[in-house]
């Protein structure tokens, strides 16, 4: 990494130094201890707590009004952010003007990715050198369970990175001294292997981790806090990896080995969790100036009795109508992100069921996918199911149904039509408009090396 590498330092000592006791995450505790000594001579106590720490890293930068949830969510149409004080928003975003050298916008969804990415890297490595026996240190069975820990929480903030930069690639090999050489820019599918090569690694680092952590984990992973429960959740992510690789027959086997369900909650799954506790971060998607699309409203499908898809009605509210720069919406997200305290999503039961059916379509088997995509249909849209669904029409479906399944979640429209090529469907609003395709690199990326 060549940009703000001392800061990179700093915010890998910040996610280090955050309580591993507190599994609401909602305080830091400056008595843990830092990477000097997870890198000299480290303890139990203090790799236990960088783990947890792995965990609030994971989450800065998602949920801000200029976050990862907010920012891909307006390049894909699917929100504005109609913020008087910095027209950047509704200009740059929905422009493709983005500026490299604004860490708030064209240089987003970077630095807090591989902070994140350096700690995990310190954890692994510390686990390298702490002992095998308890008190001090941990088990051969504690260690693996930590290592697949941290390679599946690598693995998903290079996903985030690659989502956002696509055919811009990254650098991957990033485990260097802060003096080193900065990492060579990898190509996307560069970046998708190593990111399918530590799911796979943590796979059976997981599989030999015995019965629990040591450490703590969020509350936005319970029922997913184990070994081999934890291991469905890295299955999960995998399925979306290999989805978006087009590997079709790769997804379907880490679906199986995932907790995909039509008898479970479509809610189920993995959250980054937030509380307004003194310290902790707050979900800053609840914000007054996020405004949704107004094509979300008009191509909604209408319900059996004449109102709109029942996940247009549960996820949106009617305000007072906002106007800017020729945009306007009466469209607001409060049931969806309802307090400062609403979990986000990272993966969750309803993805995965339209995971499925994508790469069944994919593979031809239109059968499956037409339950599938029909399941979510009634039980999340309150649509009636669909009895002609076939090659021809079925990605169309599939694609609607992920729009109003995940809408402003994560980007997942915007990523899905840029995989099929279908980023002219999203609508323009004004002359001038023009849609992001990726974001660029940071300009200190792109200087002489």
């Amino acid at each position: 990494m060549k940009q703000a590498n001392r800061i990179l330092a700093l915010l890998a000592v910040v996610s280090i130094t955050i309580a591993g006791a507190c599994t609401n995450l909602t305080a830091p505790d400056f008595n843990n201890p830092g990477v000097d000594q997870l890198e000299g001579a480290p303890t139990r106590a203090a790799v236990a707590a960088a783990a947890t720490g792995l965990l609030i890293g994971a989450r800065d930068g998602i949920s801000e009004f200029n976050g990862y949830v907010s920012h891909t969510g307006v390049v894909g149409r699917e929100a504005y952010n109609l913020r008087g004080d910095d027209a950047r928003f509704v200009t740059q975003l929905l422009t493709n003007t983005l500026d490299p050298g604004a860490r708030a916008l064209g240089g987003a969804m970077w630095t807090e990715r591989y902070a994140n990415i350096r700690s995990s890297n310190i954890v692994l490595n510390a686990l390298d050198a702490l002992s095998d026996v308890p008190p001090d240190g941990m088990t051969p069975a504690e260690k693996e369970a930590t290592r697949g820990f941290a390679k599946t929480m690598q693995a998903h903030d290079l996903l985030l990175v690659i989502n956002s930069r696509d055919t811009n690639g990254a650098p991957i090999d990033v485990d260097q001294s802060l003096d080193a050489p900065p990492a060579p820019i990898a190509s996307k599918d560069q970046v998708f292997q190593r990111i399918v090569d530590l799911l796979e690694d943590a796979r059976g680092d997981l599989q030999a981790g015995g019965d629990a952590f040591p450490f703590p984990l969020s509350p936005g992973f319970d029922g997913f806090d184990t070994p081999a429960s934890f291991l469905q959740f890295n299955r999960a992510l995998l399925a979306r990896v290999e989805v978006y690789r087009m590997n079709f027959g790769a997804a379907l086997t880490a679906l199986g080995e995932s907790f995909v369900s039509t008898a479970a909650p479509l809610d189920m799954g993995v959250y980054h969790t937030f509380t307004t506790g003194s310290g902790d971060q707050t979900n800053g998607l609840v914000d007054q100036n996020l405004f949704v699309h107004p094509a979300v409203e008009t191509d909604a499908e209408l319900q059996p009795g004449g109102q709109p898809d029942q996940r247009f009605l549960d996820k949106t509210n009617e305000v007072t109508v906002r106007r800017l720069q020729d945009l306007e919406s009466d469209l607001q997200f409060q049931p969806l992100w309802s307090s400062p305290s609403t979990p986000v999503p990272i993966i969750r039961n309803e993805e995965l069921i339209l995971l499925r059916a994508e790469a069944n379509i994919g593979l031809g088997n239109i059968g499956p996918a037409a339950d599938d995509i029909n399941f979510i249909r009634v039980n999340s849209g309150g649509l009636d199911a669909r009895g002609d669904i076939d090659a021809g029409n079925a990605l169309d479906e599939l694609l609607d149904q992920k729009r109003y399944s995940l809408l402003f979640e994560g980007g997942h429209r915007w990523i899905d039509l840029r995989r099929y090529g279908r980023l002219g469907e999203l609508p323009l609003d004004r002359a001038g408009d023009a849609i992001v395709e990726a974001w660029p690199l940071p300009i200190a990326e792109t200087l002489p090396r």
